[in-house]
């Protein structure tokens, strides 16, 4: 399902197995829950971008939310990790799916970021945590809104689990993807 092509010009895709390339990639399939984009290389995933109208949506999206860390010009589109968009598929189609085992490249991210990003991808499949028991988690108790601030920024929805996180009392929160908080909720739903 990954296109084949290439942006800025550069050599030919993948047949669907992950490649071990410092070149940036970009896999962009539909799903149930929209468009979705995957941007990676051999350290991990870069990005990911859920939810989107069409594939060029996602593209925009996902390389403009990268620019700081990629060139656009050196991106190849293609399957990048095959194993990867299947298991995304399958969680849009509300199957019971991990991601814990893939790689995630964190350039960029303080300690404190990583360790709210590891905190939030212990949360299970169907579950949900508050922001405080999220800073609770990562060793920073009184860092509610700093994780707040964490999951706003997050480059890896899904893979780093954010829609888990919730407000105080029950109440959704924000969610910074597209359709924002009703997509939060299908995905809740999905889980459930």
């Amino acid at each position: 399902m990954g296109q084949r092509g290439v942006l800025g010009g550069l050599a030919t895709a993948s047949r669907g197995k992950s490649k071990a390339t410092a070149v940036p990639q970009l896999s962009i399939f539909p799903t149930e829950l929209g468009f979705f984009g995957v941007l990676g290389n051999d350290r991990g995933i870069l990005s990911l971008s859920i939810g989107h109208a069409s594939a060029d949506e996602v593209r925009e999206s996902i390389l403009h939310k990268s620019a700081e860390r990629v060139d656009s010009l050196d991106v190849e589109e293609c399957d990048w990790c095959a194993d990867l968009r299947r298991r995304l598929e399958g969680f849009a189609l509300g199957k019971l799916t991990s991601f814990s085992d893939r790689r995630l490249d964190l350039t960029g991210y303080t300690p404190f970021q990583q360790e709210v990003i590891a905190a939030v991808r212990r949360i299970k499949f169907g579950q949900t945590q508050s922001y405080g028991e999220v800073a609770e988690a990562a060793g920073a108790p009184r860092a509610a809104r700093a994780v707040g601030t964490v999951m706003a920024c997050n480059r890896t929805p899904i893979v780093v689990p954010c829609h888990r996180v919730i407000a105080a009392g029950g109440r959704l929160g924000g969610f910074s993807a597209p359709n924002g908080v009703n997509l939060k909720r299908r995905m809740l739903e999905i889980e459930n």
